[in-house]
């Protein structure tokens, strides 16, 4: 016999753990997004010792499962530089390296996919790189890529449940700490998976409506 009201004393509890889960995803799409942008651009570069070693990079985080990579930086970290890492700070950094293999990917594509009569034009007009790359070349790789990067977007928001397993109270560990109170399992992780499916359509709604008003020049 279902019965959710048992749930009830613990909402204030699921509140904090979504709002973890969130500030978890934000971050780490950031990181992800800024590292991806500069491996693309290492990787299309003429330094071709650089462009192999960011080739290296994305291959590594792109073959290897992300929960030995979180495993790796959790329990690594303090072994090697004597830091004690947080479980939300290891989290956002594997996650958000990770994110940046395949981002790096998918804003590749979007920049090569930018006319290079508009690289020929910036050059013959004296336009400074940098200005050329984050004025005009940066914002057509977005668009161009845009799909994809809403797709790891709302891929990072599910897979972020992995982080409960070094301890991160995000809402799949708010779930499993609630069945392990209340024995109500099914009640504790049907809710958790509601919750991570509203995020995702909201995300999913979001990304739909940055696409429409991005294209409109299209």
């Amino acid at each position: 016999m279902l019965d959710f009201s048992v749930l009830e004393p613990y909402i204030p509890l699921l509140a904090t753990a979504v709002w973890i889960t969130l500030k978890f995803t934000f971050f780490s799409t950031i990181m992800g997004f800024f590292g991806g942008f500069i491996l693309a651009l290492i990787t299309l570069s003429k330094n071709r010792v650089l462009s192999f070693l960011a080739k290296i990079y994305i291959s590594v985080f792109r073959g290897t499962p992300l929960l030995v990579q979180l495993m790796l930086i959790y329990f690594a970290t303090p072994q090697l530089t004597s830091y004690t890492i947080s479980a939300l700070e290891a989290g956002v950094l594997s996650f958000g390296l990770n994110s940046a293999a395949y981002i790096s990917e998918a804003l590749r594509g979007g920049i090569l996919a930018v006319d290079k009569g508009q690289w020929e034009g910036a050059m013959s007009l004296g336009v400074p790189k940098h200005r050329f790359l984050l004025d005009i070349i940066l914002p057509q790789a977005i668009k161009n890529a845009l799909p994809s990067l809403v797709n790891e977007s709302i891929m990072l928001l599910k897979d972020s449940s992995l982080v409960s397993v070094i301890g991160v109270a995000d809402t799949l560990r708010w779930a499993d700490l609630i069945q392990a109170k209340t024995f109500r399992a099914f009640e504790a992780f049907i809710v958790a998976a509601a919750v991570y499916y509203v995020l995702v359509m909201a995300l999913n709604f979001l990304g739909g409506l940055l696409e429409k008003k991005v294209r409109v020049s299209d």
